[in-house]
């Protein structure tokens, strides 16, 4: 691998991420009749790049190839001034994990986050998530809460 370069999506990205969000959503489960539906992939596409929309994309890239996404959303916080970034979604390519492209994303976003402002980075991941969780032990702490959700 190339040297790794992360930065913003850009709108003729689309069919690059597209196989990286597709494979995002089956590693959690959602693939086939619970995939998301092609028209929340394009209006989740279309907020990237939304100067109204809170949420941005960061991709990695090497050798000319997508290989790393992190879709971030920036909101407010009862307990802080400034403002908190979310990290909704995290993915590496399967087929090249383990070279430090999750380690690189997270850092830009960090970076992001940093120049916007922010004063906190969180997310969450599935307990059962071993190799990711290897990962964020390494550059966050865990704060001990658990996640409760109602779908409407």
């Amino acid at each position: 691998m190339s040297e790794l370069l992360v930065r913003p999506a850009r709108p003729e990205d689309y069919d690059a991420w597209l196989p990286l969000w597709l494979g995002y959503n089956a590693f959690y489960g959602r693939e086939g009749a619970t995939a998301p539906a092609e028209s929340i992939t394009r209006l989740t596409w279309s907020r990237f790049f939304d100067a109204l929309e809170p949420m941005e994309c960061l991709v990695a890239e090497a050798d000319g190839r997508l290989i790393g996404l992190a879709h971030i959303i920036f909101h407010r916080n009862t307990m802080l001034e400034g403002s908190t970034c979310y990290l909704q979604d995290l993915f590496a390519a399967p087929d090249i994990r383990g070279r430090g492209i999750g380690r690189a994303l997270i850092e830009a976003l960090y970076a992001r986050a940093r120049a916007a402002g922010a004063q906190r980075v969180y997310w969450h991941t599935h307990e059962t998530n071993a190799r990711a969780r290897g990962l964020y032990d390494q550059v966050a702490a865990h704060g001990g809460f658990l996640l409760y959700r109602k779908d409407l």
